[in-house]
């Protein structure tokens, strides 16, 4: 399933990092460089995920958040990434959907974009419960 992916940071070596993981996994994103950006790219691009950094000059990723979920509600899925792990309950407020503490391997990675994405409607029942059941979903 191919998805699209926003990536938000202004660290270009966190960037090369992101991005040579999500290429490992088989995905290419956009780049945005603060919150800014990053609605700009929104109002020009429907994206199923957005990986945003929370500390960005001009508009951190907090702010954004809160602008993206007050614009467009729950779409799309914003995964925070951060060194910050004292702000867990502080992203998820603005309306994050997840999180992962810096730095992060890329089975984390991975397994952060499989729960953010919607269950395919050709899935069935039996199988949605073992994959909920073998890869808990819920923010580590």
């Amino acid at each position: 399933m191919s998805i699209s992916i926003l990536l938000v940071d202004d660290s270009d070596v966190n960037l090369k990092v992101a991005l040579l993981m999500l290429k490992k996994l088989g995905h290419h994103a956009d780049i945005a460089t603060n919150g800014i950006e990053a609605i700009e790219a929104l109002e020009n691009h429907s994206y199923d995920i957005v990986l945003m950094d929370i500390q960005m000059p001009e508009m951190d990723g907090l702010e954004a958040t809160k602008i993206i979920r007050l614009r467009w509600h729950q779409d799309p899925r914003i995964i925070v990434l951060t060194s910050l792990d004292n702000y867990r309950g502080i992203c998820l407020e603005a309306g994050a959907d997840d999180f992962l503490t810096k730095p992060f391997g890329i089975e984390k990675l991975r397994k952060a974009i499989k729960c953010q994405m919607p269950t395919p409607s050709f899935m069935s029942s039996e199988l949605e419960e073992i994959t909920a059941t073998s890869d808990s979903c819920q923010a580590e």
